[in-house]
């Protein structure tokens, strides 16, 4: 059970089948028009200010996200009504589910993802890129935390047992704690000369991610997911590592052409050849020539971090990284296979790293 507390929030999916086209995904949200209904807007509304009820599903019908269902509250204790929401769980059906933890609370409320691993791999990515705004269209401040699981056992008063214990394990800072670890984070972004700009270096100073980026890549590790290319890019200027789209059933072949020939792009491609889910990904950074200078300086200063991304915080395993200029210099052979070990440092970029070859920028006015 995955939990992001506050500043974050969860992706709640259907318990229906998405109508929405679902071939090739862009995020975030505003990109897909997706929002809440009236209906569930009304819903919430009547499960906050009602004692007698417990939680709300809810599935997207119609590019919207509506109200399925309503568990009653049985007990004064929530977890004793969680055996309720087993009978409307699905092995293959994603479903957002907000639940009335404390109800003497103005934020005694839990935003809930449950996304089965045997959900379809384009249902799982539409809904990570629309699971943040649902909650803020309905209210930050409610949701006193936001769950992400994948197992119905976890909505259990076992499993949410399990989950609390799990969280006491990770005892929070102090007041100067927390204030120390302010100063080391902000020391060590100045000693890179980014003039604060938040990247993964020392400690835990964290890149500034948008919606879905996280969970796109998560997703490459997924069976269904061979062939899938997920693209990152930075939403300029506020330099937001954001996800610009991701394609199922990509051949290495049509990789190129999926990439953008006039603006740098961060590429991972989840290879078909694999032997096994989650192997065989690949990490292409491009830089096209037509690039804007502070485009080549960001990118490649942000290269690293955003492998970063990809290794701690979703857990995929790079096998290969390339580096071109244009997109069109990434052939099907270079993508056949990984090699090398795994990436995250200097030897595993010696093993598993090509390049493809830059081009040296043109001097100032000349052709």
């Amino acid at each position: 059970m995955k939990v992001e507390v506050k500043s974050r929030t969860s992706a709640l999916a259907p318990h229906s089948p998405p109508s929405a086209d679902l071939g090739s995904i862009s995020a975030p949200n505003h990109r897909s028009g997706i929002s809440a209904s009236q209906a569930l807007q009304h819903a919430f509304n009547d499960l906050v200010s009602s004692p007698g009820k417990r939680a709300v599903l809810a599935s997207i019908q119609n590019e919207q996200i509506t109200p399925t269902t309503t568990i009653s509250a049985n007990s004064s204790r929530f977890e004793d009504d969680l055996h309720q929401l087993q009978s409307h769980l699905s092995s293959t059906q994603a479903t957002y589910i907000l639940l009335k933890v404390d109800n003497t609370a103005p934020d005694g409320y839990a935003a809930i993802t449950f996304v089965p691993n045997a959900a379809p791999v384009r249902q799982k990515m539409l809904f990570a890129s629309t699971r943040l705004s649902l909650v803020r269209e309905l209210g930050l401040e409610r949701f006193r935390e936001q769950i992400f699981c994948t197992e119905a056992s976890e909505l259990t008063a076992e499993g949410w047992a399990r989950h609390e214990k799990h969280e006491a394990l990770a005892a929070p800072l102090t007041e100067e704690e927390s204030g120390l670890k302010g100063v080391k984070d902000a020391e060590a972004a100045e000693s890179l000369g980014t003039q604060g700009r938040r990247g993964h270096v020392t400690g835990r100073i964290d890149v500034k991610t948008g919606e879905g980026v996280v969970e796109a890549l998560e997703l490459l590790k997924e069976e269904g997911c061979k062939g899938t290319v997920v693209q990152l890019k930075y939403a300029l200027p506020e330099e937001v590592l954001t996800l610009d789209s991701s394609t199922d059933g990509v051949a290495p072949e049509d990789v190129s052409k999926t990439i953008s020939t006039s603006e740098p792009r961060y590429t991972f491609y989840a290879s078909p050849s694999a032997e096994e889910a989650g192997g065989g990904i690949v990490f292409i950074y491009t830089c096209p020539t037509s690039s804007r200078i502070k485009e080549r300086m960001i990118y490649s200063t942000g290269k690293s971090w955003t492998r970063t991304v990809a290794e701690r915080d979703a857990g995929i395993v790079i096998t290969k990284a390339l580096e071109a200029t244009e997109p069109s210099e990434i052939t099907a052979d270079m993508l056949g296979g990984g090699q090398g070990g795994t990436a995250g440092g200097d030897a595993a970029n010696a093993a598993g790293e090509k390049k493809a070859g830059f081009a040296r920028p043109k001097r100032p006015g000349r052709r």
